[in-house]
């Protein structure tokens, strides 16, 4: 499989982009290639104003297991013990996932099947997620020696400490409904349902102002870092620019006059 074959781009309706990763053989694991494809899909999708709204699916039995193993202990017969190569692909695993939270689209995780160690982050690092009931999730570096430290820096930022603690000690599966009642992800849903229910959240997303998006996705994940006194004062000064906006005057005077709103992105 060439390597720009291993994350497809479908750009659809309503400014909708599926990214969905491609490559089953390899359980859709995040290898040198396809970091760098999603790395530059994202960073693609960030500046293209006909991108609205970004579904990050995947084909196969597999959403994604995380690091390509394999790969990881080739890279251990370098002279220092592969202690660089770690390092490099430590770093570029951490870029994309801070990439979804920074990108200033909306990222949607579409799951099927299985997202273990670095997949389980990605879902984590998504905005939303929606999963097929069937689906499950896991960290399970303790079973051979490797706690998954970076997934969770995704998941302790997105399910409360003890849920958190609990997949990362034990390693144990997560079922698709578990996963939604400790925040994981936002639902699950029948399989045969999964895309349709993806995107249709997506749509409705997406028939927002693309300037109040990014706004608001910016200052999310921004004031979560602050101390509360920070984070208010921070947040005020977001509200105060957003209202100056020109889709924040039209969308309040379409309010007012009860009719639908006519956004100009900006």
């Amino acid at each position: 499989m060439r390597d720009r074959d291993i994350l497809l781009r479908a750009s659809g309706e309503d400014g909708i982009l599926r990214l969905t990763l491609n490559d089953a053989p390899r359980r859709n694991a995040l290898s040198e290639a396809m970091l760098a494809a999603l790395g530059a899909a994202l960073d693609e999708a960030g500046r293209d104003p006909a991108v609205r709204v970004i579904v990050l699916a995947a084909n196969g039995s597999v959403f994604c297991a995380g690091h390509d193993l394999k790969e990881m202990t080739v890279g251990r017969a370098a002279p220092d013990g592969g202690r660089a190569y770690f390092a490099q692909i430590m770093a570029r695993c951490s870029g994309v996932m801070q990439a979804i939270v920074t990108c200033p689209k909306p990222v949607i995780a579409e799951v099927t099947g299985i997202a273990t160690a670095a997949g389980c982050q990605l879902v984590a690092s998504c905005d939303l997620a929606i999963a097929a009931d069937t689906a499950k999730f896991s960290t399970p570096g303790v079973h051979i020696g490797l706690f998954c430290s970076t997934p969770m820096v995704a998941l302790s930022r997105n399910i409360p400490d003890k849920h958190a603690m609990e997949m990362l000690l034990t390693g144990d599966m997560t079922s698709a409904a578990r996963a939604a009642e400790i925040g994981l992800v936002n639902r699950a849903v029948a399989e045969g349902d999964l895309r349709e229910a993806t995107m249709e959240m997506a749509r409705k997303i997406a028939s927002k102002s693309s300037m109040t998006l990014a706004t608001g996705k910016r200052a999310y994940y921004a004031q979560r870092e602050m101390p509360l006194a920070e984070a208010y004062d921070y947040a005020s000064k977001v509200m105060v620019e957003n209202m100056l906006a020109r889709d924040a005057e039209e969308g309040i005077g379409a309010f007012i006059e009860k009719r639908a709103p006519a956004w100009q992105d900006r």
